[in-house]
């Protein structure tokens, strides 16, 4: 428990500290994290006897992050005209599988391609989250993960001092419909705190925000859950002690971040 507390709490600094520094240490840290959370993600589909193409996915996830966060930065039709380089570094993860030796070739394309919308784009929409509104902005992401964590802190001690309905058994035994209403009361609660302080919603637009991630932050958390025991594994990696790896710990923003992206962009724009 104290591994799990310390490594929790330079974690949750780290993750502020990101937001806050500012333009460019804010879109590095994420375009590495996304890249580990990448590599993570390939490295349990090995484990289960297949072979993605990692390299391929990596370079791939770079390039979509990299351009689009350029794209966030200053919006010209050049950089609109290098999306057309995606043909080329997408198809060459299917044109790499020509030259392996592979039982299941169109399986390891599948977990490539897979990576990239289940891991990259989520992370790219956080990072654009910043500039839905056109410049820099904190107060977006920041608020994003204050709801997330909110409601997965929410969830847990509801959960466990009152949690009876199992809300999906079959793929997290220990999630319950209490807890499940208690996250998104108690996000709902750090919303209304929140549009105090950040002016660029009003109270009832930053609630809603917190239902979205609520919801779909869960159902992440869900779909992560059943990833893991289709591949028969109980943790995604070691990297954080007492936590597991970095799948487990952003598996809330998978789903969620491109779902508020969209929420705030047609209510910004």
């Amino acid at each position: 428990m104290r591994t799990r507390a310390i490594t929790g709490f330079f974690f949750v600094i780290v993750m502020l500290g990101s937001v806050l520094l500012g333009h460019y240490p804010f879109g590095i840290f994420y375009l590495l994290l996304m890249l580990l959370c990448l590599n993570e993600f390939y490295g349990l589909i090995k484990q289960s006897g297949l072979k993605p193409n990692t390299a391929t996915g990596l370079l791939n996830g770079a390039f979509i992050f990299t351009l689009f966060a350029f794209i966030t930065y200053q919006d010209s039709p050049l950089l609109h005209k290098l999306l057309f380089l995606l043909t080329l570094t997408v198809g060459a993860i299917f044109i790499q599988e020509l030259f392996k030796r592979s039982m299941a070739p169109m399986t390891n394309i599948a977990y490539t391609l897979t990576g990239l919308v289940f891991v990259c784009l989520p992370f790219t929409l956080f990072h654009a989250m910043a500039y839905v509104s056109g410049s820099f902005n904190f107060h977006y992401p920041l608020a994003f993960l204050l709801l997330l964590w909110a409601n997965d802190t929410g969830a847990y001690l509801v959960g466990r001092s009152f949690g009876r309905s199992k809300l999906f058994e079959r793929h997290s035994p220990k999630k319950t419909w209490e807890g499940f209403i208690g996250g998104i009361a108690i996000s709902a609660g750090v919303a209304l705190i929140i549009s105090y302080y950040f002016k660029e919603l009003p109270w009832n637009q930053w609630v809603s925000v917190a239902i979205l991630i609520s919801c779909f932050g869960t159902l992440g958390d869900l779909v992560e859950s059943m990833f893991k025991r289709s591949i028969n594994v109980k943790d995604s990696g070691g990297i954080l002690p007492g936590h597991g790896g970095l799948l487990d710990r952003f598996d809330g923003l998978f789903l969620a971040a491109p779902i508020v992206y969209t929420y705030l962009y047609l209510i910004t724009n």
